[in-house]
């Protein structure tokens, strides 16, 4: 525990907690919370990940208590957690292009990104993706730094239940606003050099952290169609030995979680010298649809189901078949199930000839 002594007077301050609406937080309270941290207060607020502390770092006493009560050594700087991506240039960070590519599949979302920022330092940037969090970053409007909101060596806290265990009396108030989504703290990236590299796992596995291309296959029951494509680009993918540089996915707009390929799926794709028999599928979602570069669909309902889900990224979104749904075989003789791969086939490979043309040309 961090020693109670006089030097930290706000230590004896009763820590305020306030339950917010995690879909609707109440703004006065927000703005209540953002006087405080703007004025050098420690607030225990929640994102996706864990919860954090959130200091003004414009704020050196804040800074020194924050050291403290962490018991972190002061060679081993806070992550900057922004709201925006225009706050970016607030800080003096110019992102590469492929930083900037990375940043923009996986934010707001689990990534901390470590850059340059205009006098040559390594600062960590997060901007995470919770209401709650966005709104007090951009109601204060100052540089907040927040680690997670445990004692040394203590498990990072996914509830303000948690937080308060270790945080009670340590801190000026804490945002209750429910248990987090995610649960695991965010992945550590190091964009400073190429090739970028993973200093922490986290939420974002590595493999498609450090991938230049996402793709997504979305059918209706991630059984027959999008398993097919799957399949079928991982197999061109790999045999180009680029699966380091390509992740694949696929998903459903509308499947039981967890469900298997269908039996003629399997089938045929071993035909292809493909054995897809461990797919289990799953929905689409806000996370998986963000992280794809590309995201092409079987039907036009596919696409508006996405777009009304996700209408931001209405431009990644495509037909497999430009102009043509692709037929669903689910129920139908293993002869349709050929018929569908054999288009299938013919719409991936045109797809992977342009992927690796422009691969070949990095």
């Amino acid at each position: 525990m961090v020693p109670r002594t006089s030097a930290w007077h706000h230590i004896f301050m009763k820590t305020r907690v306030i339950k917010l609406n995690p879909n609707v937080p109440e703004q006065n309270l927000i703005d209540e919370a953002a006087v405080v941290l703007k004025n050098g207060g420690l607030v225990v607020f929640p994102t996706e990940t864990v919860y954090g502390i959130a200091a003004n770092s414009l704020k050196p006493e804040t800074i020194d208590r924050l050291y403290a009560i962490k018991q972190r050594p002061k060679d081993k700087p806070f992550s900057v957690h922004i709201a925006d991506f225009a706050s970016l240039k607030d800080l003096g960070i110019t992102l590469s292009s492929d930083a900037e590519r990375v940043a923009k599949r996986f934010w707001p979302g689990p990534l901390t990104i470590v850059a340059f920022n205009n006098k040559g330092e390594k600062i960590g940037l997060r901007m995470p993706d919770n209401r709650i969090a966005y709104l007090l970053i951009k109601k204060a409007g100052v540089p907040v730094v927040a680690p997670s909101a445990n004692l040394s060596g203590a498990k990072p806290p996914v509830s303000a239940e948690e937080a308060l265990q270790g945080m009670d009396g340590l801190v000026d108030m804490v945002l209750d606003g429910g248990r987090v989504r995610i649960g695991i703290e965010s992945t550590v990236m190091d964009v400073t050099g190429k090739p970028f590299k993973i200093l922490r796992q986290g939420a974002i596995p590595q493999k498609e952290a450090l991938t230049d291309y996402n793709i997504l296959f979305v059918c209706t029951g991630n059984s027959c169609r999008s398993v097919m494509a799957k399949g079928l680009m991982e197999k061109f993918v790999k045999e180009a030995g680029l699966s380091d540089r390509v992740h694949i996915d696929s998903a459903g707009t509308s499947t039981f979680a967890g469900i298997g390929p269908a039996p003629n799926t399997v089938s045929v794709m071993k035909d292809e010298a493909v054995d897809v028999s461990d797919h289990t599928g799953k929905n689409i979602n806000k996370d998986i649809l963000k992280r794809s570069d590309i995201i092409f669909v079987m039907e036009k309902y596919h696409r508006d189901v996405i777009i009304g889900l996700m209408p931001e990224i209405k431009d990644k979104v495509r037909l497999l078949r430009e102009g043509f749904d692709i037929p669903d075989p689910i129920g139908r003789p293993l002869e349709e199930y050929r018929n569908v791969l054999g288009i299938i086939k013919e719409e991936i490979e045109d797809i992977f000839l342009k992927i690796f043309k422009e691969e070949k040309s990095r």
